[in-house]
């Protein structure tokens, strides 16, 4: 049964999409995985950017491939913008990349937008509006 806290996108099947989640708050990442998970999405968790890489060639090396990746900004190690900027000269180059974050300065909103981020989401968010974003970015883009 789905929780009323975030519903599963209607006429999807979105278990054959699969989402790198980054973000190193143990908290904010299980709470976003869980409702991924409940939308029937796999979801492969990192704690920072550098992670996130190493998790990715990982998944390569098995053959698999994410549909998106969803990030924080502000982690120690590697953050989300220099993740981005990492992914978008890569193999990545394609997958959207759809950071959540509490930063709302409009010139840090720029520089991730220049890095390569495909949309922002900012923190505290509802469920309804990061799987709606995440369904345009998947689905839709």
């Amino acid at each position: 049964m789905r929780s009323q806290n975030c519903p599963a996108l209607v006429g999807a099947c979105e278990m054959e999409k699969h989402i790198l989640l980054v973000d190193d708050s143990t908290t904010i990442r299980k709470s976003v995985a869980s409702c991924l998970r409940k939308a029937e999405y796999k979801v492969t968790e990192a704690v920072n950017g550098r992670d996130a890489l190493e998790k990715l060639e990982l998944l390569r090396e098995l053959g698999e491939s994410v549909s998106l990746v969803l990030t924080d900004l502000n982690m120690p190690e590697m953050d989300g913008i220099t993740l981005t900027r990492r992914l978008r000269e890569g193999p990545c180059r394609f997958v959207p990349i759809l950071v959540l974050t509490t930063e709302t300065d409009r010139a840090i909103v720029e520089e991730g937008k220049s890095a390569g981020a495909s949309g922002w989401l900012n923190k505290p968010f509802q469920p309804e509006e990061l799987l709606s974003a995440i369904r345009k970015l998947v689905w839709l883009g």
